[in-house]
Parts: C-alpha cells; sequence; structure tokens
C-alpha cells in the first residue's frame, strides 16, 4: 500500500467529515458543557472504529446484503438521533451549565457519542462505499489490514476536526448564552433533521 494512495484516500474522506452532521451537531452540544468535549468525541470516535472493523472483517456485505439487518439499523439510529436532538431542543445545554462534570457524566457523553456515530448507518455505508476502493489485492498488506488502516486515517481526520468543533463552539459562545442556547436548538433540529431523513428513506426503500 503506498502512500499516495492514503493521500489519495484522506483527501476524499477529509471532504466528509468536515461536511456538518449528525456528528458536529454532537461535538457542539458536548462544546456548550463543561470538560466533556473529549469524552463526546472520544465516543464518536469509536463508532467510527467499530464501523471500521466491522466492514474489515467483511461483515459490513453481509449486513448490506439483508435488507431486514439493514433496517433495523437505520430505524435504530434514527430513532436515537431524534431523542438527542428533542432533547436539544427540549433543554438546550449553555456554556456555564453543569460546570462540575462527575465521572459517570463522562461516561454517559461517551456513551452517547457512540451512538451517535455507531448506529448511524450513513456512517457505515460510506466505510462500506469507501474503503473498498483504496485498497489492493496486490500489496504487501492483507486486504482487511488495508481497510484498517485507512479507517484510522479517516479517524485522526475526524477526531482533530471534531476536537476543533466542540472547543471551539465554547470558546465561541462562553459569553453568550443566548446565542448558545440558539446553536444548542439548531444543533437539536439538525439531529431531527438527519433522523427524520433516515427514516423517510427506509420507507421509500
Amino acid at each position: 500500500m503506498t502512500l499516495s494512495m492514503f493521500a489519495a484516500f484522506w483527501a476524499v474522506s477529509i471532504l466528509f467529515v468536515i461536511t456538518p452532521g449528525a456528528d458536529w451537531a454532537y461535538a457542539i452540544s458536548a462544546g456548550l458543557k463543561h470538560r466533556v468535549v473529549l469524552p463526546a468525541v472520544a465516543g464518536l470516535l469509536s463508532g467510527h472504529l467499530l464501523a471500521t472493523v466491522i466492514v474489515a472483517a467483511g461483515v459490513g456485505s453481509l449486513v448490506a446484503n439483508h435488507p431486514l439487518a439493514l433496517s433495523v439499523l437505520t430505524v435504530a439510529g434514527a430513532g436515537y438521533l431524534l431523542w438527542l436532538g428533542a432533547n436539544l431542543l427540549a433543554r438546550p445545554p449553555t456554556p456555564h451549565a453543569d460546570a462540575s462534570q462527575s465521572t459517570d457524566s463522562w461516561a454517559r457523553w461517551a456513551f452517547k457519542g457512540f451512538c451517535v456515530s455507531g448506529l448511524n448507518p450513513k456512517v457505515f455505508l460510506l466505510f462500506l462505499a469507501l474503503l473498498p476502493q483504496f485498497t489492493s489485492t496486490a500489496a504487501a498488506w492483507p486486504v482487511p489490514a488495508q481497510m484498517i488502516a485507512l479507517g484510522l486515517v479517516h479517524t485522526v481526520s475526524c477526531g482533530v476536526i471534531y476536537l476543533l468543533v466542540g472547543f471551539g463552539s465554547q470558546v465561541v459562545l462562553q459569553a453568550r448564552p443566548a446565542a448558545a442556547r440558539v446553536v444548542s436548538r439548531l444543533a437539536g433540529a439538525i439531529m431531527i433533521v438527519i433522523a427524520l431523513v433516515l427514516l423517510i428513506e427506509q420507507l421509500r426503500a
């Protein structure tokens, strides 16, 4: 596997990373809390790593070829995003809220982040469509190892962008509680829209 192949994959994957979506919305909502950006982003990244391992292990193709399994994943992910988005709309956090976070709170934010990305069928299908295109059976590495390496490149890019988004939202909105509430509600609305799009696509399918 060549360096140019890694670079080509990164150039494609970074376009997906910098496109705002459910992960961005969750990172922003974490940024409006105090000291939960790191666990929230760690949870998001663990979902991407899980998708990488599933696709590299060959399970991805099996799931994609079974409509019922993919439907269950889509409905579960959409339902979770609806729940998170509704909570953000009803109870928008502010930068100064929950100044002291317990370890349990960190665990909850990490788990919710894992569910946001891990239950998002778009992440799974992205890896399923993208990773095989940048692997080669003639390379020295086995194809699953190549997929894992590419998935790690994508996950590192996600980590950098999501941390910038999370901490950036905290810094920018630190002294603007009213704006923070608006941004939080906007993040919730984005999650709800994404969930509805997933459900509508599923109904059409």
